[in-house]
């Protein structure tokens, strides 16, 4: 197709989707029930999906590779969310800086040489969309994916290696999420 038939062929389906602007309100709303509908369905499909995968993961790979793994999500959650880089931003150079910039989202304070993340005193669950609708588990692999996303924040933010310990999480059967970042 040559672009002036391209061009023309767009318009037309411009125009027919201008016209068909004015549908009445029972259309919309029918529209939007089964749009809603679809986008539970798809939702249920994926999050099946991942279950399949974690047990999968947690069946066919050992320990430190299934870490890795999480950890490279981690990471790219880093890179994916403008709000997590501003952390990194917002936090630069010190554990002081990094306290108020995360305490901006969460609990935040500094014990001794550790930096405290927590997401309340209580949480009422995960917060990480690609988790909080499947099944829990005591170890679950998940929540180091959240781990190096703190851990690449913080890296990030001092400019040098930091270890970051998962004290308790909800999906592990803990009350919330806490994590304790160390600057190496």
């Amino acid at each position: 197709m040559d672009r002036k038939t391209f061009l023309k062929a767009s318009l037309g389906v411009v125009a027919t989707s201008l016209a068909g602007a004015s549908l009445t309100a029972g259309a919309d709303e029918t529209a939007c029930v089964k749009d809603l509908a679809k986008a539970s369905q798809e939702s249920a499909f994926v999050n099946a999906w991942l279950t399949d995968l974690f047990d999968a993961i947690d069946a066919e790979v050992d320990g430190p590779t299934r870490v890795r793994l999480l950890e490279a999500c981690g990471r790219g959650c880093f890179r994916r969310y403008a709000f997590k880089q501003e952390i990194a931003r917002k936090g630069k150079g010190s554990l002081a800086n990094l306290e108020r910039a995360y305490s901006e989202s969460f609990e935040a304070w500094i014990e001794g040489d550790a930096l405290h993340i927590r997401y309340g005193k209580i949480s009422k669950g995960c917060y990480c969309p690609a988790a909080r609708n499947r099944p829990a588990r005591p170890h679950d692999l998940h929540c180091e994916c959240t781990r190096m996303t703190h851990q690449t924040v913080c890296e990030t933010a001092l400019g040098r290696p930091c270890r970051v310990e998962i004290l308790e999480t909800v999906r592990r059967g803990g009350t919330s999420c806490h994590f304790a970042v160390r600057p190496a």
